[in-house]
């Protein structure tokens, strides 16, 4: 018998009783064996040839079960075919009661699918009835329905209460949006224009917001066109304001503490204090300068009050840095003691009464039908209201906002969250700006006793104020004749009260452009816009009173919904003419600051996070966090950013990913800063000792010859003073394998205004389009004292540089800047150099192969590593996780490759504006110098570029910027 009838005889005899016994087939008639088998149901009339009674009790040696087969049998297939003469009723019922409970326990189980459908017919069975029910026959409905409940009940284990309301008309009620919105905002908080960008943007969570990172449009090259010959918007909403009050000599020593004028302008600069233009600065930990900075902020003064020195200070801060900034403003500023906010009058009972009572005609709840949909017409006092949010993105609820000093006058306040701020990029946002505010019109016609609740008729009664208001709409006005933003001075600050720009919406969407051509016709008007254009606005004009915490609050809660705004539309006699006179709700106080640079409505596009990262690598500037490594907002990016890139790499199969061992990258997802930065001071230090060295025995050889004319008295002193120079000479402790060790230094990025100017000066940057050739006038010469002194106080710094490929190439993430060879600089611009193939030694292990653990040269051993440089023996390192990454720790990151690196790109890509692929990133300080002075004249500040995921070298120019 076959194997397949063995198993399905198996398969039968499985679930079936002792008593149920099959006779073999037919077997020649010699075997005795086969004719003394017992039959399963009956025997011969007188027990057989056995003697046994076919309906007792199984044969105690039974025979083998080999000959059953599947079927009919033409001839009986070997079963009794003559009836028994008598058989024992008692006995029968015993033996058959088995099969009966076999029988009724396989017809109530279900075997193989768990489903009802099982006990359908294949030609009635179909897919769609396990999702609808009403397709099975009504004797299975019940089953299936109870089967389903039971699926879903294990699925989730506390099944959740349908709401009461299933209506869509019920769930985009106003009041229902605006619970469901605060209920969707626990976690990341949403922008004012959250709604409109959720519909045409990709949204990301980040740090503690949902911000728009990209449109779901193609607009790269658009946005670029917006950004370079019209005009670009982004929110800015989520950037953290932090206000600090007090007097201004107490401030701007308190202040002084964060921050060195060796890295540029701070909070006391004349013009920032002013109030007239806003200022930039990257903040340090107090007393820590170079060390341990912070990140970079903005900052705005209020213009002096006459007659006062109490001043008021906003500082603009990434998100990321306000955790470690706000500790230190409370630190310095001894703001310990927190203020909580003014309490909230309580509810009398009269009031509440009347907030109980039914309206008049209207009936009560107790009343009305059980089946009649019931709206809420009174709110529990504790729970928050609909239209304010409860806390931010980067606090909780229950942090108090606001602190204060027991012994100065300083406050600080938390206002995040509380004004909105829009950027807009481009050298015709001044005209989209004038095009779509309008200065505000005054409450004349308007009885200012009927509005007590309202801030701006009260604000009309003060002449001053009146009168300052006219001078910032005249200068507000002389922005129609500036052909470009860039030709006002940078950080340019205007205050101004506008109409609600609900209310001047164009009825077709044009393109706003400026007026040049028309406001040239007045003489005076030209002075005062060439003198706006030399000077900027004047100080007094920089007042607002965006300022002041209650004019802020009061257009937040009169603000005119859009209901309303509608219905007065549709009142009007012409559609689509203004609303004349404007309500008096509808004035919002703002502030313009002009946003400096290199290069909404009425026709702007839009960008996202990532369309502001490719602007500062179009204008060449550091973006932060992206470009801050030294920061702790910086590390965590970075933290975050090789994570995201490890996901991706292992989402892809083994076969498709790069192997970034076999092209000599070590870090294709993270810089390892600290490890560059320690590795080049010890190359240059091991080659200092060595130069010294050598000067000294070439001075002691000249000195011998004069020595070995006088004594030997003479001879041994020299010699004994020559050794005792040779064991002290070092700075360092040598270590038992000959390298160098150092206390590890945390690595900084050079930010001294001078330094960089001398570094800026000896690269030699280059002229090409979008560049300019910097003043190198009195610039220290480059040798080997002025690098000497240079290094002495920035051995261990980063400098962040910017990289212009030569002919073609495009520069990618994390991409390698090395240092180019004698040869590499005689090559064309368009051939570069070619890194040789690296051998995944980990792989070898893996199979069996041990590694050379002595062999210290890395993949490369026919290049010598450079001096200082100490490189993990690989036999003792750990197997990779996953294949084709370096694991921890790194061997040398200078000498892994058949060029030195000298550091790594942070952003790159091919850039728009210069018409090639252009990188920034950060390199080593002693690195950098280290090459300029190796190179010639000519190419000086030529580089190269690798990417992670190629084995060719780009060769490029390197600019500093200061």
């Amino acid at each position: 018998m076959s194997a397949a009838k063995v198993k399905m005889r198996e398969k039968k005899m499985r679930n079936q009783p002792a008593s149920v016994q099959y006779a073999s087939p037919p077997q020649p008639a010699d075997s005795s064996a086969q004719r003394n088998a017992p039959v399963a149901g009956g025997g011969g009339g007188d027990g057989g040839p056995s003697g046994v009674h076919p309906n007792t009790e199984r044969s105690k040696n039974p025979q083998p079960r080999g000959g059953w087969v599947r079927g009919h049998q033409r001839d009986g297939g070997g079963y009794a075919k003559e009836m028994p003469k008598y058989i024992t009723a008692g006995a029968f019922a015993k033996a058959r009661e088995s099969e009966v409970r076999a029988m009724l326990k396989a017809a109530t189980k279900t075997t193989g699918s768990c489903h009802v459908f099982g006990a359908l017919p294949k030609h009635m069975r179909r897919r769609a009835m396990s999702h609808n029910t009403k397709r099975l026959p009504c004797r299975l409905r019940d089953v299936a329905n109870r089967m389903r409940e039971k699926s879903l009940q294990a699925g989730s284990k506390k099944k959740k209460e349908e709401p009461k309301c299933k209506s869509r008309k019920a769930r985009r009620q106003h009041g229902n949006l605006l619970l469901e919105f605060n209920r969707r905002q626990r976690k990341n908080m949403w922008l004012e224009t959250h709604i409109w960008h959720a519909k045409r943007f990709h949204m990301v969570k980040k740090w503690g917001y949902c911000l728009g990172l990209r449109p779901v449009y193609k607009c790269y090259r658009a946005s670029y066109r917006a950004m370079s010959s019209h005009c670009l918007l982004q929110d800015l909403s989520y950037y953290c304001c932090i206000e600090l009050q007090g007097e201004e000599d107490e401030l701007l020593a308190a202040l002084s503490q964060l921050s060195s004028k060796q890295a540029g302008p701070t909070f006391d600069a004349a013009l920032s204090l002013s109030g007239q233009r806003q200022g930039s600065l990257v903040l340090y930990r107090a007393g820590r300068y170079p060390m341990q900075p912070l990140g970079p902020v903005s900052f705005l003064w209020r213009p002096r009050a006459q007659g006062s020195s109490h001043r008021q200070l906003w500082i603009w801060a990434h998100p990321t840095i306000k955790q470690d900034l706000l500790p230190e403003l409370q630190a310095v500023c001894r703001c310990s003691e927190a203020v909580l906010p003014p309490a909230q009058p309580a509810a009398t009972a009269a009031e509440v009464d009347a907030a109980l009572e039914p309206k008049p005609g209207k009936r009560p709840e107790s009343e009305q039908g059980t089946g009649a949909k019931r709206k809420q017409t009174f709110k529990d006092a504790s729970e928050p209201p609909a239209k304010m949010i409860l806390g931010d993105g980067t606090r909780s609820p229950t942090t108090p906002l606001a602190w204060r000093s027991s012994s100065t006058s300083m406050v600080i306040s938390d206002l995040t969250m509380e004004i909105v701020r829009y950027r807009l990029i481009g050298p015709q946002s001044h005209s989209v700006l004038v095009e779509t505010m309008e200065a505000a019109t005054d409450c004349d016609g308007m009885d200012g006793s009927q509005l007590p609740t309202l801030w701006w008729p009260e604000h009309c009664r003060n002449q001053s104020h009146m009168d300052l208001h006219r001078q910032q709409a005249d200068v507000f006005h002389l922005l129609k004749g500036v052909s470009s933003t860039g030709e006002l001075p940078s950080g340019t600050v205007l205050g101004l009260t506008v109409d609600d720009p609900r209310l001047t919406l164009p009825t077709k969407k044009v393109k706003a452009l400026p007026c040049v051509k028309q406001e040239q016709g007045e003489e005076e008007e030209e002075r005062r816009r060439r003198e706006l254009m030399l000077r900027g606005a004047p100080a007094h004009c920089s007042q607002s009173s965006l300022w002041e915490r209650r004019v802020r609050d009061n257009v937040t809660d009169n603000k005119m919904p859009n209901k309303l705004l509608n219905h007065m539309r549709s009142e009007l006699l012409a559609p689509g003419s203004r609303l004349s006179p404007a309500p008096p709700q509808g004035r919002v106080p703002v502030l313009l600051v002009q946003q400096p640079g290199k290069q909404v409505y009425r026709g702007v596009r839009v960008g996202g996070l990532a369309m502001s990262l490719k602007h500062s690598q179009n204008k060449g500037a550091a973006h932060f966090p992206h470009d801050y490594p030294d920061c702790p907002a910086g590390a965590r990016f970075q933290e975050e950013q090789e994570a995201e890139l490890l996901r991706k790499y292992q989402r892809y199969p083994p076969a498709k990913r790069t192997n970034y061992i076999k092209h000599g990258c070590l870090a294709p997802f993270w810089c390892p800063w600290q490890q560059l930065a320690e590795e080049w001071e010890l190359i240059l230090r091991k080659g200092d000792e060595e130069r010294r060295g050598d000067e000294e025995r070439k001075g002691d050889e000249e000195r011998r010859g004069d020595e070995e004319r006088r004594g030997d008295e003479e001879r041994k002193g020299d010699e004994e003073r020559r050794g005792d120079e040779e064991r002290g000479g070092g700075e360092a402790e040598p270590r038992r394998d000959g390298a160098v060790t150092t206390l590890p230094v945390r690595v900084t990025v050079l930010r001294n205004r001078k330094s960089l100017r001398l570094l800026s000066g000896w690269c030699r940057p280059t002229t090409s389009k979008g560049q300019r050739a910097p003043r190198r006038g009195g610039a220290a010469p480059l040798d080997r004292s002025a690098v000497t002194r240079f290094l002495s106080a920035h051995g261990t710094s980063l400098v962040w540089v910017r990289l212009s490929v030569l002919l073609k190439g495009r520069p990618e993430l994390h991409a390698m800047v090395c240092v180019p060879t004698a040869d590499d600089l005689k090559l064309p611009a368009g051939i570069g150099p070619q890194e040789p193939p690296h051998r995944e030694h980990f792989r070898r292990r893996k199979k069996g192969f041990k590694a050379a653990a002595a062999s210290p040269s890395g993949p490369n051993p026919n290049r010598p590593a450079p001096e200082g440089a100490e490189l993990c023996p690989r036999a003792a390192l750990p197997l990779p996780h996953p294949s084709g990454v370096w694991p921890d720790p790194l061997p040398s990151v200078t000498a892994h490759c058949a060029r030195v690196t000298l550091g790594w790109v942070t952003q790159g890509d091919f850039s728009l504006a210069a018409g090639c692929g252009e990188a920034l990133g950060l390199v080593s300080v002693a690195g950098l110098l280290h090459t300029l002075l190796l190179q010639p004249a000519a190419r000086r500040g030529t580089l190269l570029l690798r990417n992670p995921d190629s084995l060719h070298y780009r060769l490029a120019k390197v600019n500093l910027e200061v």
